[in-house]
């Protein structure tokens, strides 16, 4: 599904994408040498659709990519980092998280996390790895909500898909 193509928040059809997302995108491995393949090929993918976006990689509390694109501003990075802390804190997408807020009836104010440190905004995707569990976190900042998680999942799974030595 393309990004223009995602349903409204709140809906059971979005939160069966993420559901999908979250469950299917699992890596078999994940190490530096992952961190900047994946990386790139998402700054590489911003770049060629002239995209404005942040993106950053996180793994076992080290910071392992970061890019800022033409187009944002520090407010990205921040974005990006409090999304990043939901994914770490909840073990789903940042998006995951919101959504189930959404599907309760509750604001995510509810979680009692700082909302200067912490945003259930789109944009951010669990780095799970089969048999170890959550490891870090891959995402954007730059776009409304819900393409940011579209565009992050949509080119995690074509990384998962190639071949890797």
């Amino acid at each position: 599904m393309s990004d223009v193509d995602m349903p409204p928040h709140g809906s059971d059809e979005l939160r069966a994408i993420v559901e999908r997302d979250e469950a299917e995108l699992v890596f078999e491995r994940f190490d530096l040498s992952d961190a900047w393949r994946l990386g790139t090929m998402i700054r590489e993918a911003a770049v060629d659709r002239g995209l404005p976006l942040v993106i950053g990689i996180v793994a076992n509390g080290q910071r392992l990519f970061h890019a800022a694109l033409p187009g944002t501003t520090p407010e990205n990075d921040r974005w990006l980092e409090r999304k990043t802390n939901v994914v770490l804190h909840f073990h789903r997408s940042s998006l995951g998280v919101g959504e189930r807020f959404r599907a309760r009836g509750q604001d995510f104010a509810e979680a009692r996390l700082d909302p200067a440190t912490h945003a259930a905004h789109g944009g951010v995707l669990p780095i799970t790895v089969r048999g170890a569990g959550v490891v870090g976190a891959v995402g954007v900042s730059g776009l409304p909500q819900l393409e940011d998680h579209a565009f992050v999942a949509s080119i995690v799974r074509t990384y998962l898909a190639a071949p890797r030595g």
